[in-house]
């Protein structure tokens, strides 16, 4: 196997190219991850969600890191790690723009609600909205990609 470091432009056309991701959040020194849709676009990722355990902990502790995984030829891979900070997109008017836009990029996908919008047990607070948009924003990325020797690139 050869491994290498990809570049900075690589890394965003593989988040680009991808839609899961293992989010990673952490409260009170205890790591928590799950997976999750995302759009890409203008250097952020965009997510639609349900509240939930990793809301909580990420408005507690809003950094972050997000894991996107693509498998090659044979025993081929590259693997991104975003390291970057969440920011809730609540529905005020202040945020008006910034969730058009999440939406939008998110919308690019015929299913891009359904991961979100699903629990396995959904209890409706009145004085919450049911679900909620965010933005990660890329702080640190870097990836490496593994190929077998002699595979073409």
């Amino acid at each position: 196997m050869l491994i290498r470091t990809l570049s900075t432009l690589e890394c965003t056309k593989v988040l680009a190219a991808n839609r899961l991701a293992h989010l990673a959040c952490c409260k009170d020194g205890r790591p928590y991850v799950v997976p999750i849709y995302y759009a890409y676009a203008d250097y952020h990722l965009y997510v639609f969600s349900m509240p939930g355990k990793k809301i909580n902990w990420m408005r507690d502790n809003p950094m972050i890191s997000l894991q996107v995984d693509e498998r090659g030829k044979g025993r081929g891979w590259r693997s991104i790690i975003v390291d970057g900070r969440y920011l809730e997109l609540p529905d005020q008017i202040r945020y008006k723009q910034e969730r058009d836009h999440a939406w939008r990029e998110l919308s690019k996908h015929f299913d891009w609600w359904e991961p979100g919008a699903l629990k396995p047990v959904t209890p409706v607070l009145a004085s919450h909205s049911p679900h909620l948009f965010f933005r990660i924003i890329i702080e640190q990325l870097s990836g490496r990609e593994a190929k077998e020797n002699g595979a073409p690139s």
